[in-house]
Formats: structure tokens, sequence, C-alpha cells
């Protein structure tokens, strides 16, 4: 069983930063594929970014490309999702996964375990 929590979250202007975390409790924090998804009010839950065992296989949604980072911190148990130049449509719960597999990593069926979701306001 893995536990994920998330912090970071926040409200921020447009064009502006934020950082966040998913901390997972158990040892085998490094054999899983890590991912964000996001869900915006009325809409569908969406796959934000990857970063696998092998981080040279890392990915990101379109929209997020070449603003987000995702990275992990495998000694601390921890994924981190930077969000720079960010806009009014980011605006989301942003949600940490584990998963098992890194096959189909964009679909969240896909990932055994999430968090609890942080909120994420852009203002413009």
């Amino acid at each position: 069983q893995v536990q994920l929590v998330e912090s970071g979250g926040g409200l921020v202007q447009a064009g502006g930063s934020l950082r966040l975390s998913c901390t997972a409790s158990g040892r085998t924090f490094s054999t899983y594929t890590m991912a964000w998804f996001r869900q915006a009010p009325g809409k569908k839950r969406e796959f934000v970014a990857v970063i696998p065992l092998n981080i040279m296989y890392m990915a990101y949604a379109d929209s997020v490309k070449g603003r987000f980072t995702i990275s992990r911190d495998n000694a601390k148990n921890t994924v981190y999702l930077q969000m720079d130049s960010l806009k009014p449509y980011d605006t989301a719960v942003y949600y940490c996964a584990a998963g098992l597999y890194y096959s189909d990593y964009y679909t969240d069926e896909k990932y055994n375990y999430w968090g609890q979701g942080t909120q994420v306001t852009v203002s413009s």
C-alpha cells in the first residue's frame, strides 16, 4: 500500500510559478512510475506529466510542455512539479499518482494510488 500526500498548491497570478510536491509512504517508491494529473471544474481529469523509473522517458501534455518540469527524489520518496508561466487555464485540482507500469501513462486508469489533490488557482 502506498499513500501519497500533495502540497504546494495555492493562488498565483498569471505568469507566476508554483512548485507542487508529492511525498509517498512505503519503501518501494523508486519502483513506481509517478505522474501528475489535473481536473478543472466540470472537466475530466487529464494527464499533465509522468516520470518513470528511467527518467529519460519522462513526458508532458502538450498544454504544459516547456512550462512545467517533473522531477523525483527517490531518497526523499518525493516527486515534484515545477510550474512556470502559469496561465488561468492551468487552474485545477492537481493529483499525484503512482503506478506499476509506464505503458499508457496518460491514462488515469493505469495508476494504482492517488493523492487527495491540491488546488492551484491562477488569476488573470
